[in-house]
Formats: C-alpha cells, sequence, structure tokens
C-alpha cells in the first residue's frame, strides 16, 4: 500500500498504483496461435512479475545488474521488464531480428547477467552470440531446450516484494540502431521515463478507457514509451499482434483509440485498402457528399482503425501521400519526431493545426534550436543520463547548456513547427566542391507514388544521382514507368540549383531489407551500405547520358 500512500514518481510505481486500484480489470490481451486470446489482468501480471523478480533474486547477481530481454512483443515482454526492475535491475531490450554478432557486441558491451528470450524467428542462427555464463530464462512460447529455464519453473517461486528504485536511478539500456557505426548504449532514467510518458497522456488525453496495438518492437523508444511505460501510467489496455500476417485480424479485434505506428505501416495499410478496392472506384466513392464519409469509416473498419481518435507516425518521414490518403479516409495521422536520447520525447504535429511538410511544434518542457550548420538542438528532462561506458561519445552530444545535439538537419517556421531536412553526417561534397543536402531532394522523389525509396548519392562525382526502389502495388510496365521516371526527374531537378541536379536516375531492383544488411532492425536504411553496394557504377551511370536506367544483378538498361 505504500506506492499508494504518494504519486508515483517511476512507471514501477505506477504499476504498482494501477494493480492495487484495477486489480481484476484486464491489461493485456495476447493473441494465441490456435486464434484464440489470453487476457492478464493487473493482479496476473503483477503475480507473474513478482515470481520472475524472485527468480532472478536467487542467481544473487549484484544490485543493477543487466538483463536482457530478447522476444518479439508479447504481454511477457511488459511481465519481464516489470520482473528485471522489481529486483532492482537494468533491463536491455534487444531487437528481436538482431544477428548473432550484435547479439554478442551488446551482450559484452553491457555485460548481461541472464537474459529472457522469447518466441524468435530464427533463434538457432542467433544462439551463437549469446555468451556462455549468461543465465537464460525462456518466456512462454520461446525456444524450449537445455540451457533455457522454462518459464514454468520460474513461475514456481514464491512472489517477491519489489525492491523500490528511485526516480533518479538506470531504469534500462537502449542501443540504438547503429546507421552509421557502432550502436550505443542509450542510458535512460526511470525519472526520463516517467515525464515523458507523463506528457505523453496529456497530449494524447489517453484513460482507462483506451486502447493500444503494440506491434512495432518494445526495443525501439517509440513503442516503448508510447505503448509500455503509458500504458504502466495510464492504465489502458495493451493487445499484440500474434505474428506479421495476423495483423489485420488482430487489429480489428482490438479496435485501437490510439495508434502508433512507422510510415511503412501505413503505407502496408494502404496497399492492402487498394488491393481490396479499386483504387479509381475508392476514390470517386470517397469525393461523393455523404457517401464519401460512410466509405471511409468503412475502409477504416476494413483495417481495424475505425475507432482511432488519435494516429500518430514516427522513426521516419511519412509521405504526404499517406497523409493525405488517410485524411480522405477521416484520419488524420500526425507525425512525431524524436530520438531514443530523450525518450522520444521533442515535437509532434497537431491534428487542429496541419502544416503539409512539416513535423510539428515542440512538445511541452522542449526547448529547440538550430545551431550554425542548421543542426536541430532539443532541451529537456527526458534526456538521457549518457552513453553507456563512452563519456567521450556522451560529450559529443550533449554540451554544458544541456542540449541534445541530435545530428538532424532542420528548419523551424515563425510559428515554431519544425521540418527536417537531412542529418549533419549525410551531407557529401561533389568532386567540384559543392555540398549537397541528399534529403530534401530523396523527399521530393518519393513524393510520387511510383517511387517508394529513393537514396541520393554523390562524395567526389561531378554531380548527385539518385537510386530508387518502386512501389510494387502501383508499379506499371516498364516503359511507362520510364516516361513517369523521366518526368519526374526533369519535374525535381528544376526546382534544384544547377550544382544540385541529379544526372540520372537508377531503378534498382535488388531488396534493401534487414537481411541484406541495407536495414538496421528497426527498418532505418543504411546509407553507406547502399553507397558500397552500387559504388561501381556510379561513374559509368554518369556518363550513359541516359536519364533513367535500370539496374538487377544481372542486367543494366535505359530500357
Amino acid at each position: 500500500m505504500g506506492a499508494l500512500a504518494t504519486q508515483p514518481a517511476t512507471a514501477l510505481e505506477a504499476f504498482l498504483r494501477q494493480e492495487a486500484l484495477r486489480p481484476s480489470s484486464t491489461y493485456l490481451i495476447q493473441p494465441l496461435p490456435d486464434g484464440s486470446v489470453k487476457e492478464f489482468s493487473w493482479a496476473e501480471v503483477g503475480d507473474q512479475a513478482r515470481r520472475a523478480a524472485a527468480y532472478l533474486a536467487g542467481l544473487q547477481l549484484p544490485p543493477g545488474s543487466c538483463i536482457g530481454l530478447l522476444a518479439r512483443n508479447c504481454a511477457h515482454w511488459i511481465i519481464a521488464d516489470l520482473a528485471v526492475w522489481m529486483a532492482g535491475h537494468v533491463s536491455v531490450p534487444l531487437h528481436p531480428n538482431l544477428p548473432a554478432d550484435a547479439i554478442a557486441q551488446v551482450a559484452r558491451h553491457a555485460e548481461l547477467q541472464a537474459i529472457f528470450i522469447g518466441h524468435l524467428e530464427d533463434w538457432s542462427a542467433q544462439r551463437p552470440g549469446l555468451p556462455a555464463e549468461v543465465h537464460r530464462l525462456a518466456l512462454p512460447q520461446g525456444p524450449e531446450e537445455q540451457g533455457l529455464v522454462p518459464w514454468s519453473q520460474v513461475q514456481q517461486q514464491a512472489p517477491a516484494e519489489p525492491i523500490m528504485p528511485s526516480a533518479d536511478q538506470l531504469a534500462t539500456i537502449i542501443y540504438t540502431s547503429g546507421t552509421t557505426g557502432v550502436p550505443k548504449g542509450v542510458m535512460l532514467s526511470f525519472a526520463s521515463m516517467f515525464l515523458a510518458a507523463t506528457n505523453f497522456l496529456r497530449l494524447f488525453t489517453i484513460s482507462v478507457d483506451d486502447r493500444m496495438l503494440c506491434y512495432q518492437s518494445l526495443s525501439h523508444i517509440g513503442e516503448r514509451q508510447f505503448v509500455e511505460i503509458t500504458s504502466l501510467l495510464g492504465g489502458q489496455q495493451v493487445h499484440f499482434v500474434e505474428r506479421a500476417d495476423t495483423f489485420l485480424r488482430d487489429t480489428r479485434r482490438a479496435r485501437p483509440t490510439l495508434f502508433f505506428a512507422a510510415p511503412r505501416i501505413w503505407q502496408d495499410c494502404m496497399d492492402a485498402c487498394l488491393q481490396r478496392w479499386s483504387p479509381r472506384w475508392l476514390a470517386l466513392r470517397l469525393r461523393l457528399p455523404l457517401l464519401g464519409a460512410r466509405q471511409g469509416r468503412q475502409v477504416l473498419a476494413y483495417l481495424g482503425l475505425d475507432q482511432v481518435r488519435y494516429a500518430v507516425s514516427g522513426a521516419a518521414r511519412l509521405k504526404p501521400v499517406l497523409q493525405t490518403w488517410f485524411a480522405g479516409l477521416g484520419l488524420h495521422v500526425v507525425e512525431a519526431y524524436g530520438m531514443t536520447e530523450n525518450c522520444g520525447y521533442s515535437h509532434l504535429g497537431r491534428p487542429s493545426r496541419p502544416r503539409p511538410g512539416y513535423i510539428g511544434l515542440p512538445n511541452p518542457g522542449v526547448e529547440c534550436r538550430l545551431d550554425e550548420q542548421g543542426q536541430i538542438m532539443v532541451r529537456s528532462k527526458t534526456l538521457m543520463m549518457g552513453y553507456h561506458k563512452d563519456p567521450a561519445r556522451t560529450a559529443e552530444v550533449l554540451d554544458e547548456a544541456g542540449f541534445l545535439h541530435t545530428g538532424d538537419v532542420g528548419e523551424i517556421d515563425q510559428e515554431g513547427f519544425l521540418r527536417l531536412t537531412g542529418r549533419v553526417k549525410d551531407i557529401f561534397k561533389t568532386s567540384r566542391g559543392r555540398y549537397v543536402v541528399p534529403a530534401p531532394i530523396e523527399q521530393q522523389l518519393m513524393d510520387d507514388a511510383l517511387i517508394d525509396e529513393a537514396c541520393v548519392v554523390g562524395q567526389d562525382l561531378p554531380q548527385p544521382l539518385a537510386l530508387v526502389r518502386l512501389s510494387p502495388p502501383q508499379a506499371p510496365d516498364r516503359q511507362a514507368a520510364q516516361r513517369q521516371l523521366q518526368a519526374v526527374l526533369d519535374a525535381v531537378n528544376l526546382a534544384l540549383p544547377s550544382t544540385e541536379r541529379l544526372g540520372c536516375l537508377v531503378v534498382v531492383e535488388q531488396a534493401w531489407d534487414i537481411a541484406g544488411g541495407f536495414r538496421t532492425p528497426t527498418h532505418k536504411l543504411r546509407r553507406n551500405v547502399v553507397e558500397a553496394t552500387y559504388h561501381d557504377h556510379f561513374h559509368h551511370w554518369l556518363v550513359s547520358g541516359q536519364g533513367v536506367l535500370w539496374h538487377t544483378d544481372n542486367e543494366e538498361s535505359s530500357t
């Protein structure tokens, strides 16, 4: 009852308050492989977390040890996270798609003492990355093999009394995706995570009546803060997705009222609808008075998003065409901006004040300014404690005034709206000595519905060129695409200074996926890998005299 005596100051205290006030209310809803669901009440979550905490205590680890979480999203991911905190330790989430070498890197750097392992797509390939001395505990539906303590055995312990952390204590170490180098371990305190979640509750007016869908990996700061931590504070229900191909089924069951997703998920939702309904027929229906609104609700119901009152996109830029398309259905998707280093808490779009091309305004308590390079700098009480075991890197990004140097380049209008224009490290210089910021050019290319992805390169080349991948659902035949792409290239170049104009546009058919090393586990594009893969062709493409070329593993052509 001590947790109820005062206002909570940590996510763990907030959970204990919810558990005491609403023990029998449903908190987590987990779909099962047979199509049924398992519901967990606040009391059931607390009981299982205490028993897991008791097992950790029995390992007699030093206080504040790092405990890993390697699993796809599930109810027991959150239960295990609570158990780590109840046992007085620090949780270290690992993305479920991490390869063995990356797992080994994190395990060594964080000095993992134990790890919870859940259901994974390729555990046999990941297993070699885990040091032998790390204690391995299996979550339900996790691997069953010698050396892994099954969840049933973990749950045989008598419930432990939680060890209550202080607000300024280290809560978690989240390793960044490493788009430009070795991942960094971001240390976040209980206070920072609590403050960010508290303000999210206010920004989105979240209550116990809300429902959320947990789909993006909880190892990512966006899902961790917006879904897990806010639910511990706000008491809303959290529904999970059983697997990728059951997304629509699980979303329709959950009918979330708040939905946070990456641009790729919003794109997949639109593509699913355009495969069910003819794009032209749907566009015509949506324009009709009265009938259009009804049709929009029908499409959203098909996606399971008809109850959503706040839709948010984060982790990457959302194409304006996606925002416009969902707005036509009656769902206004806003963008959020933040980094792991500030608990994902920085800027947010406002549905009542749409500003195409801009993310939004600073969140309450956030100061934002630009340095002389146009780099975005933010300051708030949600900033990290620093990088784990790396004071030098910490000093590079956190200045003496307390501002975080984000590495992102942007613009701020007179009303305070922020627009991202690129990354400081992505700016390159051509052989003519001209600096080029690739992101705005890439954004102009991707504004065309035919182009799914774009990567502009040009370091030490006489002029830049663009590598693009097409959107399969909308891709016409090659000749029609050739004409459309040439028109896009001409239009983009017309708007660019002569020093930034693209020499050519190259259609790449190879997938830029995680398996090929092109993306981080959080699906961010590794620009250096893209450049290295095609570097030997750059000069030939530029001198070919063709505006649009096609490249596969076995052929190049201008069609």
